[in-house]
């Protein structure tokens, strides 16, 4: 029972790595191993981070609650993942000619994480892809870790699943899959995560 929530957790969390990895791949994007762990590690030590955060929460608060408002703000967070995915943004923030890329800016176009466009996502480049993953998924560590979740499981989870889903992601996004696949990742992310809270919330 355990092992299934974490790996669930673990996969929602890995879910934008996998659209990164699609994006790559349509663009032609080269990244190396070295730049995959590097992103694999940043997102595992944000999971950490934020998962002990929930755990941490847990002295001060009685685990039955906490575990229900754990599994709530997992629910909030897919239906807001999947509300957004629906609203089909062209609202694209306007194109402010800054030379500054924010966080989100990334995760809706990974391709920018390539600020010098040369093709191949170097170390400095992931370092910061990495961290906007790992924002990305702040408070759903919080929120998972409320429900019990063992962290060190999920962590060491969320570092392989990392690695896989861009390395998948990259190769199905090279044989052209990508385009369609890539506009349901938001929605399929905000489905498992709301099947997460359910069940961590019944079971």
């Amino acid at each position: 029972m355990q092992l299934l929530s974490v790996f669930l957790f673990s996969l929602s969390a890995n879910i934008d790595g996998l659209t990164v990895g699609l994006a790559y791949g349509i663009k032609d994007i080269e990244i190396s191993y070295k730049s995959n762990i590097l992103i694999a590690i940043i997102t595992s030590i944000g999971t950490f981070v934020s998962m002990t955060i929930g755990l941490f929460a847990r002295k001060f608060i009685p685990i039955e609650i906490l575990s229900i408002i754990g599994c709530i703000i997992l629910i909030l967070i897919g239906l807001s993942i999947i509300i957004s995915s629906l609203k089909n943004k062209e609202e694209r923030t306007k194109d402010i000619k800054n030379e500054d890329i924010t966080y989100t800016e990334i995760l809706k176009k990974p391709q920018k994480a390539d600020k010098d466009n040369s093709g191949y996502i170097d170390t400095r480049e992931a370092f910061t892809l990495g961290l906007a993953l790992s924002l990305n998924n702040f408070g759903l560590g919080v929120g998972a870790s409320a429900t019990g979740i063992n962290i060190y499981l999920t962590t060491i989870f969320t570092f392989i699943l990392s690695i896989l889903c861009i390395i998948i992601g990259v190769k199905i996004g090279r044989k052209y899959l990508s385009k369609s696949l890539r506009k349901y990742a938001d929605l399929i992310s905000g489905i498992v995560i709301i099947f997460l809270g359910l069940y961590e919330l019944f079971i």
